[in-house]
């Protein structure tokens, strides 16, 4: 049995869970989330918890069951908590600014590089003096937020000589050092 498809997912107060023809939709403080569920797997909402099952022992059939099991449970803790990420721009000269759902990043590139983010991600932009900018990115919905980071991130990916570019706080860059002074 998967260690984490059998177990149950419990419910805050607050969120509510419908699950109607293979389709689970979470609602709560920060939102609602859906998500369509293989037919064979088997979701049921008993005395305040979310209990997925599987019909067999088929390899595809435990693989969905930990997957949908992982899925559920992130939408339940997105919509009652929310998943929050921040960045840091590591390098002379590198800015970010929010105005709305638009960021401006400039990343030495000889233009400004917007990106409009989706309505469901909220972002702010922090600019502290002697500290590396903050883009501070919250969802309830983990997938997008970590998509959303994901094309932010590929923009300047941090490199391992002098470790510029855009990396997530607390993230540790492996460094490579230059070349030698006295290789022969």
């Amino acid at each position: 049995m998967s260690r984490i498809g059998k177990s149950p997912i419990a419910i805050p107060a607050g969120v509510t869970v419908q699950v109607k023809d293979n389709k689970v939709t979470v609602k709560g403080p920060k939102g609602e989330l859906s998500q369509e569920v293989n037919p064979n797997i088997e979701v049921k909402v008993e005395d305040g918890h979310i209990v997925v099952t599987r019909p067999n022992d088929e390899r595809e059939n435990r693989a969905m069951h930990g997957l949908y099991r992982a899925l559920i449970h992130n939408m339940v803790v997105g919509v009652s908590e929310g998943y929050k990420k921040e960045m840091e721009l590591v390098g002379v000269g590198y800015r970010a600014t929010s105005s709305g759902q638009v960021l401006e990043l400039a990343l030495g590139y000889s233009h400004a590089i917007f990106i409009k983010l989706p309505k469901e991600v909220k972002v702010e932009a922090k600019t502290e003096r002697n500290k590396n900018p903050l883009i501070i990115l919250e969802s309830s919905d983990k997938q997008l937020l970590g998509q959303v980071c994901a094309k932010i991130r590929s923009l300047r990916k941090p490199e391992p000589y002098k470790g510029k570019g855009i990396k997530f706080v607390g993230e540790v860059i492996r460094r490579k050092s230059g070349k030698s002074a006295n290789a022969k």
